[in-house]
């Protein structure tokens, strides 16, 4: 077991964190579940990998923090093995009018969804790039369809967080390119997790998905799962720097959608 691919997880404990990391477990991956709170759920995500054959562990880290990337990735490295695939999930998202907003929220939202996946891609780089003694990898950074069209009213921040992260997303892939590491980025539309129940819930969701996403429903984690497994497979290996909207079409008509 100890050969097979390692592949960290951040925001891993639940809604599509958690069903990216069980997918990887299901395909032959090894998986470092990251989380900042949620211990028990993040232990369940890692014990199903466990149950299905293959190495997982839970690992506590607040991904906007430079010292605990630091640990989480040290602590991979320990128990699982050096990291060859990164899936940059973690993100925090709170509604409100940009005048409105709290400086420390806007804050915590850039460093969460911005930050967050620069310090990390900054770990993952230096274990993987073949530079620096690596054998190459791959980072999927987990963006949002709201970084097409700005976000729904209240979600403007998180939008333009979003956006810098693809940007960051293309200029890596080039950056990285001859060192052996492809980056590449999944912009899911309105996807049925959990987060909806603290904000409008799901009922008003999957009204949302049948009048405003051309495919006519919202998605679901799974889907999300399966394109950032096939990112990271060698199916895909002549892929980076792309950016693939899984989203049921919603950025085509989106400003009617609302």
């Amino acid at each position: 077991m100890a050969d097979a691919p390692v592949m960290i997880v951040t925001g891993g404990s639940r809604g599509i964190g958690a069903a990216i990391a069980r997918l990887a477990g299901r395909r032959g991956h090894d998986v470092c579940v990251n989380y900042t709170a949620a211990a028990d759920r993040a232990e369940q995500v890692a014990e199903d990998i466990r149950g299905r054959g293959r190495r997982a562990v839970a690992v506590r880290a607040d991904v906007s923090r430079a010292e605990d990337v630091e640990r989480l990735f040290a602590e991979t490295d320990s128990r699982l093995g050096p990291v060859d695939v990164l899936v940059n999930n973690a993100g925090v998202s709170v509604e409100a009018p940009v005048a409105d907003h709290e400086v420390a929220t806007i804050r915590r939202i850039l460093d969460t969804d911005l930050l967050g996946p620069m310090l990390t891609c900054r770990q993952a780089i230096r274990r993987m790039s073949t530079g620096r003694g690596g054998k190459g990898g791959v980072i999927v950074n987990i963006s949002s369809i709201s970084a097409v069209y700005g976000g729904l009213p209240g979600d403007t921040v998180y939008a333009g967080a979003k956006g810098g992260l693809d940007s960051f997303t293309l200029g890596l892939a080039k950056e990285v390119a001859p060192e052996g590491v492809r980056v590449c980025c999944i912009r899911p539309g309105l996807v049925r997790t959990e987060i909806w129940d603290e904000g409008i819930g799901q009922d008003a969701v999957v009204a949302m998905g049948r009048r405003g996403v051309p495919w006519g429903r919202v998605g679901e984690v799974d889907e999300i799962a399966a394109a950032a497994l096939w990112m990271a497979s060698e199916e895909a290996g002549y892929i980076t720097g792309a950016i693939l909207n899984v989203s049921g079409g919603r950025e085509t008509f989106v400003r009617g959608a609302g």
